[in-house]
């Protein structure tokens, strides 16, 4: 009986759902930029929540959702369990519409190694300018 209260309580625990790799931003402090000339400047603050154990290394990567093909950039930062990634770890081409606004979406990658090793995605998005 102890056995297979064991064996149900250890399926019980697999079966749990995950939590989920999240991070947010805003563009506070970013200088405004309508020109569609991007200008290189120091990345956002990124909030971080729940990121998978054995996360060494986070790749960001910005995506304009209007423009694709247009890059953005991004950067890798080494990561040792903090929740905030500060202003100044990695540089990009700031969102920069020539008109209106546009959806940009960051992409967080959480890897084991610096170029690889996926252990997690994670994805937030922001209309710019707001």
């Amino acid at each position: 009986m102890i056995r297979l209260a064991l064996v149900a309580a250890a399926f019980l625990s697999l079966a749990a759902p995950a939590t989920a790799f999240e991070i947010a931003f805003t563009w506070d402090g970013l200088k405004s930029c309508t020109s569609g000339n991007p200008n290189t400047v120091v990345n956002p603050r990124f909030i971080l929540k729940d990121v998978p154990e054995g996360t060494k290394f986070i790749r960001f990567k910005l995506v304009d959702t209007n423009v694709r093909e247009f890059d953005h950039g991004g950067g890798v930062v080494t990561y040792n369990g903090e929740s905030v990634i500060e202003p100044g770890a990695f540089k990009y081409k700031s969102p920069c519409p020539p008109s209106g606004s546009h959806k940009y979406e960051w992409t967080a990658t959480a890897q084991s190694k610096k170029s690889g090793g996926k252990l997690g995605i994670a994805k937030a998005a922001r209309r710019y300018p707001e």
